[in-house]
């Protein structure tokens, strides 16, 4: 029997990792599953490990169109293996297709919705499959299809509104730092030669500095560019850590420019999920601890916990969200006020209404802040090169007139 390598984190929020022996790896899946762990990684022993970001995961597109469809058919009385029939025969996306009719075959076997996209994580993550599972309970699986589709669209459009305000400034700073290392290795050197046939003497300071840079660049460029790949690889091997994405998630809710913003995209983010799944009918207990592995960033995620394990030992909402130092006072106070009068659900959806509009803006007033910065950032330093090159030009020049 072959042996798996499994990596996970239990319902306390502890990681673990093991190997097991099983036919294969959905039965190890299964298997952990029963022991309330939430499975991240599982390989045949003696294979690489297929990391995180580098999983064939579902297009959200994809799985918004089949959630739409699948409440439609299912809200004009079709069975669900009928519904699991057509829409895998009508997935153009090879992948998810062949996940929908294995579910398919899973259900017509015996066995619920739920279970069987459990085994699929790369296409349903735990907060779909928790609310699949909670409106087959209750007999209103079209209604959480609606909801969990307007749920994917919204955390889609949340996503590419962050992913938008990041990738700006690093996008720039990319070109830039390309442009200097072209300047430095190509443009500077027909300027060094210039000045050696001009001879004109000692060079002023600014462009003495430009062309000990630019010799050392070109002494070590293949060095450079492997040292800039290998921080890179470094940085992105660090960030997969527990301990290295703890402290950045810790940090970049306090940066000057960005902390506002992830923290609003976040309070966003965790009102509208756990308002979904409050309103499917799904326990607070359960939503918290689904909530908080799809937070996003860990230091949230352990506030959540907090707040569950708050909830557990039969505390309010109010006071463990206080306690956090996370969610703004009014949104404490809102959650407050829904759970006194039975309309959490409702008030969390206004909650994420509101700070949904606050990342709009935010995100407009950070693109409107960073523009001029990166420009005057750009123009210091290609400007600043330029001009060092040219100081020795004007020199001679006043040489000549004077003389």
């Amino acid at each position: 029997m072959p042996v798996f390598v499994w990596e996970g984190t239990a319902r306390s929020g502890e990681r673990r990792k093991g190997e097991m022996n099983a036919t294969s790896s959905d039965e190890v899946g299964q298997r952990l599953r029963a022991q309330d762990i939430d499975v991240a990684k599982i390989r045949k022993k003696g294979t690489k490990l297929n990391m995180g970001i580098f999983a064939a995961r579902v297009p959200l597109k994809s799985l918004v169109v089949f959630t739409r469809q699948f409440a439609t058919m299912i809200d004009a009385g079709l069975p669900i293996v009928q519904c699991l029939d057509l829409l895998g025969g009508a997935e153009p996306h090879k992948g998810f297709r062949a996940t929908i009719l294995a579910i398919k075959a899973d259900v017509e076997s015996g066995q619920t919705l739920a279970e069987t996209m459990r085994k699929h994580p790369t296409a349903f993550d735990g907060l779909y499959c928790a609310l699949v599972s909670a409106g087959e309970e209750a007999g209103i699986l079209d209604t959480v299809m609606n909801r969990l589709a307007i749920e994917i669209e919204k955390s889609q459009k949340l996503r590419r509104k962050i992913r938008s305000a990041f990738s700006y400034p690093i996008i720039v700073l990319v070109i830039a730092t390309l442009v200097v290392i072209l300047l430095l290795y190509k443009v500077i050197p027909t300027f060094t030669s210039m000045f050696a046939e001009m001879g004109g003497g000692e060079l002023p300071a600014p462009t003495q500095f430009v062309v000990n840079l630019s010799e050392f660049v070109q002494s070590y460029f293949v060095h450079i560019v492997i040292g800039i790949i290998g921080a890179t690889m470094l940085v992105t091997y660090l960030m997969r850590t527990p301990a290295t994405r703890a402290v950045f998630d810790r940090y970049i809710l306090k940066a000057p420019l960005f902390g506002p913003l992830v923290r609003k995209a976040s309070v966003a983010r965790f009102t509208r999920t756990l308002g979904t799944m409050v309103s499917s009918g799904v326990p607070i207990v359960d939503s918290l601890e689904i909530v908080s592995k799809t937070s996003g960033n860990m230091t949230i995620e352990k506030a959540i916990m907090h707040v569950r394990a708050k909830i557990s030992e039969g505390q309010n909402m109010v006071d463990p969200l206080t306690e956090t130092g996370i969610f703004p006072h009014m949104v404490v106070q809102m959650i407050g006020v829904g759970e006194s009068t039975g309309a959490l659900d409702t008030m969390l959806n206004k909650i994420a209404d509101f700070y949904e509009d606050e990342v709009d803006v935010a995100v407009d007033n950070l693109t409107s802040m960073i523009e001029p910065l990166l420009m005057v950032f750009l123009g210091i330093v290609v400007g600043g090169m330029l001009i060092a090159m040219y100081l020795p030009i004007f020199t001679m020049a006043g040489n000549i007139k004077k003389s």
